[in-house]
């Protein structure tokens, strides 16, 4: 076995999302450079949280997606009246609350009033129509297992929640109109986690309630790959709360308000049919969750993983459910058939670059390539791949790709023999780690898990 593929064994990058857990000890690799080069690490770095352009697709294709958000749940149970908040939304915040939620939590409210047109603000009352309460992550997956964060109906506390968790209370179904929802998210993760956390649970609490993987350019998509709500998220929303619209409604009544609706709203938009995309059946799902499930078994979720990209070629899907199905099936191949994994990448680097839509999906991918790159002591080709990439992770506001791209980049400076630019690139990575993992110790393992990678430094 040659000594990169030993490396790729040792320290497989399974980077997805901020949502992704990030190793909480170091890898089993450790980098001759000791991080005494940084003792300190630099303050934690931020985005403004200003909005998230994405490309516009036609109004008729966003018509159907506004429908199948919001009349059907993640289940596949048929939602059958439309329901959302009557203005103004206050939202109240409760709980171990973490430094880095409440501004992140404004620039989000910020952004809602701004872009959606929603009348929502925070207020230190002891009642609001949103409660969002941080818990400790063990305390909510013990109630919740798998969950990063949810929301839920008609309660306004966590102990509330668990009083009536199993009842039709909190059914989203069972609404004739949305009075009072909680948010819950964990308090001790990385502040990428809750603010990525705030954006969607906070969008389905005032609208869609469904996740729909076919979508290229949203966060209502489980593939987790938006970390902020995008244009289009904001659109759904502007258009959730417009005077046209209004509580009870059934999905034919919504359905036939639509179209002028996002002709006012989104006049690009009125660009001709768009494309129909067939449904996600529910067989693709079951296995894509089953091979990014941790609890299964190595085999199962390699098996899983072949099936979703055998599924999504008979369905001939080109976007980004065969994207990520190529990218699952990749990412459990690393360490144990590394041609597989690396044609797996390929593939969805392939698939995902072939649309603007799609070019965030393809930057996760590079991180990958990168890894393959850097085990075989490219450089230049490793700064091929980040240098397209940086710039996308940086406009989608993901510090925590953002920062790994980075390290990448530092280790292919050092190959090249750059040393003073990779010092440089290095430090700044720093800062937006801080964000994208949380502890100093969730960062330095970052890094020598890239570190390990370079086939120059002893592991």
């Amino acid at each position: 076995m040659s000594r990169s593929l030993r490396r790729l064994m040792a320290v497989s990058i399974a980077f997805l999302t901020a949502c992704t857990p990030v190793p909480q000890h170091p890898g089993q690799g450790t980098a001759t450079r000791a991080m005494s080069m940084t003792p300190d690490l630099p303050p934690m770095r931020m985005f403004p949280g200003t909005g998230i352009a994405s490309p516009t697709r036609p109004n008729a294709e966003i018509a159907r997606d506004f429908i199948d958000l919001s009349f059907y749940m993640e289940s596949g149970r048929v939602v059958g009246r439309f329901t959302r908040f009557e203005e103004p939304v206050s939202v109240r915040v409760i709980g171990d609350v973490p430094p880095s939620l409440t501004p992140d939590l404004r620039a989000l409210l910020g952004r809602l009033r701004a872009e959606a047109g929603i009348d929502i603000f925070l207020t230190g009352a002891p009642q609001a129509a949103i409660t969002i309460e941080a818990i400790p992550r063990a305390e909510l997956n013990a109630a919740v297992p798998r969950a990063a964060c949810f929301v839920v109906p008609r309660v306004s506390s966590w102990a509330e929640f668990k009083q009536v968790r199993r009842t039709p209370t909190v059914d989203w179904t069972t609404l004739e109109r949305r009075d009072r929802a909680a948010v819950f998210v964990p308090s001790d993760v990385a502040p990428q986690e809750i603010r990525d956390c705030l954006h969607e649970e906070l969008a389905q609490a005032l609208g869609p309630l469904n996740d729909l993987y076919r979508l290229p350019d949203s966060v209502f998509n489980d593939d987790n790959i938006h970390a902020v709500l995008t244009s289009f998220d904001m659109l759904i929303l502007r258009a959730y709360y417009d005077p046209e619209l209004r509580n009870g409604m059934t999905r034919g009544e919504v359905a036939v308000r639509l179209p002028g609706i996002l002709a006012r709203l989104n006049p690009a938009g009125q660009t001709g049919p768009g494309r129909v995309v067939n449904d996600t059946t529910r067989d693709w799902i079951d296995d894509i969750e089953t091979a990014l499930a941790a609890g299964q078994s190595p085999v199962g979720r390699r098996e899983a993983a072949l099936r979703a990209v055998n599924l999504a070629g008979a369905m001939n899907w080109s976007g980004p459910r065969d994207g990520f199905a190529h990218y699952a099936f990749g990412r459990l191949h690393v360490g144990y058939d590394n041609d597989l994994a690396l044609a797996a990448f390929r593939r969805a680097m392939q698939i995902y670059s072939a649309s603007p839509e799609t070019r965030l999906h393809a930057a996760h991918v590079t991180v990958q390539l990168a890894a393959f790159a850097l085990s075989s002591g490219d450089g230049e080709a490793v700064l091929a791949l980040v240098d397209d990439a940086i710039p996308l992770a940086r406009a989608y506001e993901n510090a925590a790709l953002l920062a790994t791209l980075m390290m990448f980049q530092a280790e292919a400076l050092e190959l090249v023999g750059r040393p003073a630019d990779a010092a440089e690139v290095r430090m700044d990575s720093l800062g937006w780690a801080r964000y994208g993992f949380g502890s100093d110790a969730n960062v330095r393992a970052r890094i020598r898990e890239i570190e390990a990678l370079n086939p120059f430094k002893e592991i």
